[in-house]
Formats: C-alpha cells, sequence, structure tokens
C-alpha cells in the first residue's frame, strides 16, 4: 500500500444478505505425501519480442505486410496493433512466426495469446477456413470458422518440453475459395520460471491452497452471494484438526451485522468468530496426517459499505478487496491470528489458485485479478470468469468504468479502468505508467506471471492506493501507481508475514519504486532520526499502529534508504544479482529477514554485522 494523509472516513454499517443456498458436499480425501520440489534453476523470464505488436513488425516474419496492422475492421486486445489473418473471403493463407529461444534449465514454459475469431460462414458442422497454432514442429492447436466468438478468448498452453531449444512459434491461417473468417491474434507471450509449485516448507500450512467461488451480484454490484470451497494440504508433521478463514472485511462492520458472512459449512464444523469477527475457526470432520488434503465448502455473502476505501463504493463504483475468505498460516509460531490493521496489511498467505466466477448486470465492468473471461448470462447481465495460479488473494471492482488497454513493451496486457471524473488524459497517463513500471520491475527482479495486470483508478481512495495480485487500486500519482505495482513481486511472487515483518514488502516496494524511476537515493540514509531506541525498520504492525505517525517515515523512507545503502556496500553489480537471485529462490514463497539478511551477507566478503545494527535490521 501507498499511504496517502488520512481522510475522514466513516463506514455505513449495512444489514448483510440473508443467504439461500443448497450446501455443498466434501470429503476430506488423502492425497500423496507432499515432495519438496528442487530449486529454480532459471531466472523467470518473458521470451517473445514485441507479443503485442506495438513497436512494429520485428522481430516477426509475416507473409504480406497487411497482417500486422491497426487498420479499420477489428480492434486489438490491448494497445492499436494487432495480427489479422486471412478475412478476405477467396482461397488465401497468412503466416505469422517469430524464433524464440527457450532458456535451459527452466522447468516451466507457457505460451499465451489472445484470440478473436469472426465469420461470414454459416454452417454449424464444417471447418471450412482454419488457423493453425505451432511451436517447432509440432502443432499445439487448430482453430475454425466453427470457433468464432464476440471477443478475444486467451488460449494457453504448456510447452515446458521445448526447454533448452530455439524454436519457432508459427500461426498459418487458411481460408477456402468463399466467405471470409479472420484469425485476430494479440499480447502474445511465452513465459519460464523454474518451479512453480512454492518452495516446500514444512513449517508452513495448510499448502498449496486451491479456492473455487462463484458469485452473483445485485444490481449495483454491492452485495454479492454465492459459494466458495476451499482445498488445502497438510505440510506439517503434526495433524491437521483445525483450520482458520480470515473474513479480513468484517473489520468494516460490525459483528452482529458482518459483511462478509459464511454459513453452511461442511467439511467441518464451524466454531465462533474471533479476532473482531475476521477470523472463523473450522474444525475439520477428520484430522489431515502430514500429505493429505481436505475440501471445506461454505455458502458465502458480501455486503459492501460505502466509501472509497479498499473495501467499499464509491458512487457507483465496489472495490472489493480481501473479500473473500482464505485460509490463515500455521507455521512454527502457530496459527497467524493478527488483527486487521487500517495502517497498512495483516494479510499474510500462502500462493494459491483461484477460479472465481462473477454473474453481474452487463452495465458493469469487473476487472479482476488474473485472466478473465466473459460469457453472456441470462437477460442483461454477463458472467465473468476469473482464473489466477500461485496468487495470494483475490479482488475486484464493478461498475460502469471507463476502460482503456495496452500491451507493455515486453508483452504484458495492461487495463487502466477510471471512475467517473478521472480525464481520459490522466487514464492514458496511467496506462502509460503501468507499461513501463510492468516491464521495469520484471525486468529486475523476474518476469511478470499473472498474464494481465489491471489498474483501477479514482481520486477519492484516501490510503492513496493498494496492491493486489494483477489487479492495483490507484490515485492518478506515477509514483504510487509504479509503487503498486511493484508489490506484485514484494508481496504478491516473494510473500511475507505483511503483519509482524511490513518492511519486507513495503521497503523492498519502495526501494524498487527509487529504482523504476531513475532515483538513486543518493545520501538518503543520512538523513534518518529514530524517534525512540525502541523504533526499528523490522518492528511489527502492533508496534506502528501505537506510533502510526512514524510508520510511513521509517518503513517506507528507511526501509527503502537502508537497501539503497546496501547497494552501496554490496556494489551496483552484487546488489541487483542479489535481488534477483533472492526473488527466484522465493518465488511463490515466503521471505524473511533472516533470510534476507542471510542471502545479503552470502554475496559480499564484508561483514554485515554492524550494518544490520546501525539500520536497526533485527531478525
Amino acid at each position: 500500500m501507498r499511504p496517502t494523509p488520512r481522510k475522514a472516513f466513516a463506514a455505513s454499517v449495512l444489514t448483510v444478505a440473508v443467504l439461500a443456498g443448497v450446501p455443498l458436499p466434501a470429503t476430506p480425501a488423502a492425497a500423496t505425501p507432499h515432495t519438496a520440489p528442487s530449486a529454480a534453476a532459471c531466472t523467470p523470464a518473458q521470451v517473445v519480442t514485441n507479443g503485442g505488436f506495438e513497436s512494429g513488425t520485428s522481430p516477426w516474419s509475416q507473409s504480406s505486410t497487411s497482417v500486422i496492422t491497426n487498420r479499420a475492421g477489428q480492434t486489438a486486445h490491448g494497445g492499436t496493433t494487432f495480427a489479422w489473418l486471412d478475412g478476405v473471403g477467396s482461397t488465401h493463407t497468412d503466416t505469422l512466426s517469430q524464433s524464440v529461444t527457450i532458456p535451459s534449465g527452466c522447468s516451466s514454459a507457457t505460451l499465451t495469446f489472445w484470440l478473436h475469431i469472426d465469420t461470414a460462414e454459416t454452417t454449424s458442422s464444417t471447418a471450412y477456413d482454419k488457423l493453425t497454432a505451432k511451436i517447432g514442429t509440432t502443432t499445439l492447436a487448430t482453430y475454425s470458422n466453427l470457433d468464432k466468438n464476440t471477443g478475444y478468448v486467451r488460449k494457453s498452453f504448456d510447452v515446458s518440453a521445448f526447454t533448452g531449444q530455439t524454436v519457432n512459434i508459427a500461426f498459418t491461417g487458411t481460408e477456402d475459395s468463399s466467405l471470409r473468417t479472420s484469425f485476430v491474434i494479440d499480447d502474445v507471450a511465452l513465459d519460464t520460471s523454474g518451479d512453480t509449485t512454492p518452495p516446500a516448507d514444512s513449517t508452513r500450512t495448510p499448502a498449496a491452497p486451491s479456492y473455487t467461488v462463484s458469485l452473483s451480484s445485485n444490481t449495483s454490484g454491492t452485495v454479492w452471494t454465492g459459494h466458495e470451497s476451499a482445498t488445502f494440504t497438510n505440510a506439517s508433521a503434526t495433524a491437521l484438526s483445525e483450520v482458520y478463514l480470515r473474513l479480513w472485511d468484517n473489520y468494516h462492520g460490525t459483528c452482529s451485522a458482518p459483511p462478509i458472512a459464511v454459513s453452511n459449512v461442511t467439511g467441518g464444523t464451524a466454531g465462533a468468530l474471533s479476532v473482531d469477527c475476521t477470523a472463523l475457526k473450522i474444525d475439520l470432520s477428520t484430522p489431515l496426517a502430514q500429505g493429505q488434503t481436505a475440501t471445506i465448502n461454505f455458502d458465502l455473502g458480501i455486503t459492501v459499505p460505502s466509501g472509497a476505501d479498499r473495501f467499499g463504493y464509491d458512487g457507483a463504483f465496489s472495490f472489493i478487496g480481501n473479500a473473500l475468505p482464505v485460509l490463515a498460516v500455521k507455521d512454527a509460531a502457530g496459527w497467524h491470528l493478527d488483527p486487521y490493521t487500517n495502517n497498512g496489511e495483516s494479510f499474510y498467505s500462502l500462493a494459491a489458485d483461484f477460479k472465481v466466477t462473477l454473474d453481474h448486470p452487463s452495465t458493469l465492468l469487473v476487472p479482476a485479478t488474473g485472466a478473465s473471461v466473459d460469457t453472456p448470462g441470462s437477460s442483461g447481465r454477463t458472467i465473468t470468469t476469473a482464473t489466477a495460479s500461485k496468487v495470494r488473494d483475490f479482488a475486484w471492482a464493478a461498475g460502469p468504468f471507463t476502460k482503456i488497454s495496452g500491451t507493455s513493451t515486453a508483452g504484458t496486457p495492461v487495463n487502466v479502468y477510471s471512475v467517473t471524473g478521472i480525464s481520459s488524459a490522466d487514464a492514458q497517463s496511467m496506462l502509460t505508467t503501468a507499461k513501463t513500471a510492468v516491464d521495469a520491475h520484471a525486468s529486475r527482479f523476474g518476469a511478470y506471471p499473472y498474464g494481465e495486470l489491471d489498474a483501477v483508478i479514482d481520486n477519492n481512495f484516501w490510503f492513496g492506493g493498494m496492491e493486489y495480485p494483477g489487479f492495483v487500486l490507484d490515485l492518478v500519482s506515477t509514483t504510487a501507481l509504479t509503487h503498486e505495482i511493484g508489490h506484485q513481486w514484494w508481496y504478491g511472487i516473494v510473500g511475507d508475514d505483511e503483519y509482524n515483518n511490513p518492511w519486507l514488502d513495503e521497503a523492498f516496494t519502495d526501494y524498487a519504486t527509487d529504482l523504476a524511476l531513475n532515483k538513486t537515493g543518493t545520501s538518503c540514509w543520512n538523513s534518518v532520526s529514530w524517534a525512540s531506541t525502541a523504533e526499528k525498520i523490522t518492528n511489527s504492525m502492533a508496534y506502528w499502529d501505537t506510533h502510526s505517525s512514524r510508520y510511513s517515515t521509517v518503513i517506507y523512507g528507511y526501509g527503502k534508504c537502508a537497501l539503497h545503502d546496501l547497494r552501496r556496500v554490496l556494489g551496483d553489480t552484487a546488489m541487483t544479482k542479489l535481488l534477483k537471485d533472492y526473488a527466484t529462490s522465493h518465488w511463490y514463497g515466503v521471505s524473511t529477514t533472516a533470510e534476507f539478511k542471510a542471502a545479503a551477507q552470502a554475496a559480499t566478503t564484508t561483514d554485515l554485522t554492524s550494518f544490520w545494527t546501525q539500520h536497526r535490521i533485527e531478525g
């Protein structure tokens, strides 16, 4: 989060919607014991160049100069340029290809692209016109006039078998003698990484969570009801007899009328709400031994309160962060059931998979974490299905936003959603900032892994900006938006206990923001002045909530200055390598102060003991 001076804010207490759903059956099932993956041997990267076609035609090879185009008749998925194969209406073939090298040592490689097909063919049974997608000599998929659609659809293929090879990515479109079919391609990307499974750690459980959610909204998008299921594995050697759901947004209401209502639990027995009704204990039907898996299911109601908050509505626009119940973490310190903090974040969670289906009025746009596909619902409604892999949370918004889109130079699709009152010039400026920032951070810490990136802009946000995986809330501010996008790495990809170690995401993100904005932090440590002997960069939110006037100064300011100072000790090259290697080794895992200190010490022959003492970095 990028804080701004507090504004007075009073949330309305709304009556929670009555849930009327059928309980979902669930039976805990045994699973094979968790096996620790080997350490990642490659730096995550995106290897397709100019995948959004916004930088001319190079290095693509095309059968004619009209394939990569921005001409009228079709539109881009992001930006203004796209690849348009066929659409002639006579016997015709178009090709598009690029040679890429997939680094060796990477255990995962995924090819994605967005495809739109429209056709004048009227048949419902014969594939007259075809598009073939290939990597090397392998055909990944063939599409035809039978696959026509009203918008773009994201296609994804596991091409891990080609790691260590130089291969062609190729698209070939063919038409028969009559009735045109257009195959329109945009935002091609090939992302590589080491292990896509979070680093194994038996001290943190429940592990490998997976959430499936189906919700339907009222006409304004302020009330959502439906169901959620959570599947998880016990990674600990100690049997797991209970779990806790964090209902974070109950902070914004009362225990008698909670904004987040869970009922009809199956797979376990719900206990009493605790921690100001933000924690719900579920006693499991059967204790889980190490490596075993279980699922809990429940009905869910979400009532969004009034206010331009990270959970609240501002006029016709709803912002729904931290509303989905997620599993609390149990580690060597026990269950983490920390209270909600408005000063920063409390959201300690493990990387998880989400599939969220949101049924809403078609008048509302619904940006969300992950890759989204819209399909028609019942009369006047749209179903947005969002999927996200290895993310720590899921957030969305709903409202009559103005949307503009583009693609970063490295190939990340970026969408900016603006509320009423944001000028088109400001929205375009934020789109430019987002595209620049995502590439700048990716070049330093590893390729952005979440597909598209959504930025929701409202100048009424009292908190400045707020980060969620693939989704940020922000003011019109280059610095704040660059900061929130930096959180995709520091909190999102490289996780941490945000309540007890806030410096590990905020200081690292502000340091990354400085680098992205070409700020060197020269002499910034020289202006440090401690308020007391108890004040430390590594203090928890429990401390900062009682010393709130110093939180931003120390965690953001002194924290990033300490990292600038560390760079001066290690040297630019060593510091750059340290952070990239550290991100890679903790990709989808959890960072601790002790682990970072050990990694920094391993990067230099200089004894850093006095450095940590001087900079008040303990742990």
